[in-house]
């Protein structure tokens, strides 16, 4: 049997100290190594026992989660998975977070009314423990809208899916697309709020493409982007006579998740077809890897992101492994592929 894995929790609160550390108690590839309930006294336990990966509250007293997570990335890089409480200032601070280095965030309820409320932290912990390190791109300058970068294929929709290590991902890919682009959907595995505060953020920082969280019944124009919201409903696409629209379709989880990328990648299969580009990315599972192969198999045209620049290989890889992706290529050179005249 492998070591287990080593953790350390932090947070200003005894009770989610040790509702954390219950939930992780079911595990055996986990031992809770530490508890801190500030930074202070984190680093302490840092030093001395070399935790594998730290689960990081996002708002405390003195020094904030987002302070010690930079200390922590530029002196001594961990895992880290950062635990948001579901509020506005929240998900802001944790998608800053993931923008930092951290390996994904986790959300803290409301009410906290026992241990089930931090289920799937565990599963989180572990993957996180074992994921490979890569090479963060360092994001290239946007595309602004005066630039002559240009589409050498004609796409009616570009759909794009991704988990774990998509937010910055998605910043560098986003970025490397003009303001003539086709109308693009994203499906990025996030909780409420949250898909709210990083569609704000990429809106920010990429002005060649408007970027929004996708709303029911909304005709997607050239330079928009729409991204999933977060929540019990999958966004899919339908087509109109005044191009493509975007559904809210309130559904059990697909692929375990919802909003699911097989959901939004099946939509895309079925009503763009031919003319439609595909893109999954970094991420967890296998959600987007059968609804990848659907819009290659309806003769549209697909990339997966490759393993060396993926931070976690598990829904480009699946994709990969199904014969799903036409082609593979590295995080850095998507947009470039994507946007080619001539696809293989």
């Amino acid at each position: 049997m492998d070591k287990p894995v080593r953790v350390l929790i932090v947070d200003d609160s005894r009770t989610i100290r040790a509702l954390i550390r219950r939930s992780f108690e079911q595990w055996p590839e986990i031992e809770v190594c530490g508890e801190a309930a500030n930074p202070i006294e984190a680093r302490d336990i840092i030093i001395k026992d070399q935790p594998d990966v730290i689960t990081l509250d996002v708002e405390m007293p003195g020094m904030n989660g987002l302070q010690f997570l930079e200390k922590i990335m530029r002196l001594r890089p961990i895992p880290v998975v950062m635990v948001s409480s579901l509020t506005a200032r929240g998900a802001d601070t944790a998608i800053t977070a993931l923008h930092m280095g951290a390996f994904d965030c986790f959300p803290k309820p409301a009410s906290v009314i026992g241990a089930d409320a931090f289920a799937g932290l565990a599963r989180l912990v572990i993957q996180a423990a074992h994921s490979h390190p890569v090479t963060r791109p360092t994001p290239c300058e946007p595309v602004h809208a005066h630039a002559t970068k240009a589409w050498g294929r004609r796409y009616g929709l570009v759909a794009v899916g991704a988990s774990t290590g998509g937010v910055e991902a998605l910043e560098l890919l986003l970025g490397g697309f003009p303001a003539q682009s086709p109308p693009i959907v994203v499906c990025q595995h996030m909780p409420p709020l949250f898909t709210a505060s990083f569609a704000r953020r990429l809106d920010q920082k990429i002005p060649a493409l408007s970027i929004r969280e996708a709303q029911d019944g909304e005709v997607l124009s050239p330079g928009s982007v729409r991204i999933a919201p977060g929540g019990d409903k999958h966004t899919v696409v339908e087509r109109s006579h005044n191009g493509y629209v975007t559904r809210l379709v309130k559904s059990p989880p697909v692929s375990g998740h919802c909003p699911s990328v097989d959901a939004l990648f099946a939509s895309v299969a079925k009503e763009v077809g031919r003319e439609a580009l595909g893109i999954i990315l970094t991420g967890m599972g296998q959600d987007g890897a059968e609804g990848l192969l659907s819009i290659r198999r309806a003769g549209g045209h697909t990339i997966a992101q490759d393993k060396a620049s993926a931070v976690v290989y598990g829904m480009p890889r699946v994709a990969a492994e199904i014969g799903a992706a036409c082609q593979i290529v590295a995080l850095s050179q998507i947009s470039n592929v994507a946007m080619a005249a001539h696809a293989p």
